[in-house]
């Protein structure tokens, strides 16, 4: 059973850094890409990061680009998301999602809030 478990999220001031966790169990988690994915109040949920299996290439949002950087530990079946100098439209629940078996598998999400 596939289980992917977020932690990090919290409230942050404008330009402040927040480090995501996603630890993943139930399948070979080196084997799979692994993305984030961030959902507002509102709006549709939203790609901000993918990694590949191997942590060789990443792909970003625009929206994103040169603050967060996706990064993963396979020895300790956790992909990470750093983001840095943040801003209050980056306030979200931040998912973490794998696809496998042609269907995917999401985490119950980390509320990040970005405000003064």
């Amino acid at each position: 059973q596939v289980q992917l478990v977020e932690s990090g999220g919290g409230l942050v001031q404008p330009g402040g850094s927040l480090r995501l966790s996603c630890a993943a169990s139930g399948f070979t988690f080196s084997s799979y890409a692994m993305s984030w994915y961030r959902q507002a109040p509102g709006k549709e949920r939203e790609l901000v990061a993918s990694i590949t299996s191997a942590g060789r290439s990443t792909n970003y949002a625009d929206s994103v680009k040169g603050r967060f950087t996706i990064s993963r530990e396979n020895a300790k079946n956790t992909v990470y998301l750093q983001m840095n100098s943040l801003k209050p439209e980056d306030t979200a629940v931040y998912y973490c999602k794998v696809f496998r078996a042609y269907s995917s598998s999401w985490g119950q999400g980390t509320q990040v809030t970005v405000s003064s």
